[in-house]
């Protein structure tokens, strides 16, 4: 149930030539507390209900409960949530062994990509495309909670 993952900037739209799959996501917060946020997310045609915990110090770690739901749950479920929403397309691009996963924001956070990689433990070495930017992993305005009630434009 722990997720380990590593989380950059992405700089340039390069990644989209190896992408092999994408789909258009929507989400919100039932609860966006950091130590425990409860998400509601529809992609594609399929829903979600996910549960995060606290990340550890590095930000790299933390628990994470995610269970399917039908599609039509979801859209209602997401009229309950906070203030705020994400939307984006999220894109998978190999890279060695791994599989990236890139977000790119639209709406309030529109300007945003943000590439994710899941380890299977903290010091996994892994191949480093060469859109990848700067390393953000543990810095909470990344997250998509903090996103959803601090959009990226207004960080300007």
């Amino acid at each position: 149930m722990n997720e380990i993952e590593r989380k950059f900037l992405v700089k340039n739209s390069g990644f989209k030539g190896y992408s092999h799959k994408h789909e258009r996501i929507a989400q919100g917060y039932l609860n966006s507390h950091p130590g425990r946020t409860v998400r509601i997310r529809t992609k594609g045609d399929k829903g979600y209900l996910t549960i995060k915990g606290k990340s550890n110090e590095s930000g790299t770690t933390r628990m994470e409960w995610e269970t399917e739901i039908p599609v039509a749950e979801a859209h209602s479920l997401l009229e309950l949530c906070e203030s705020g929403s994400i939307d984006k397309i999220r894109y998978e691009v190999k890279s060695g062994s791994h599989i990236f996963e890139v977000d790119e924001f639209f709406g309030e956070n529109e300007g945003l990509i943000i590439a994710e990689v899941e380890l299977q433990h903290e010091d996994e070495i892994f191949e480093k495309p060469e859109w990848l930017g700067k390393e953000v992993t543990g810095d909470v305005r990344y997250y998509n909670a903090y996103l959803s009630r601090n959009p990226y434009k207004t960080w300007k």
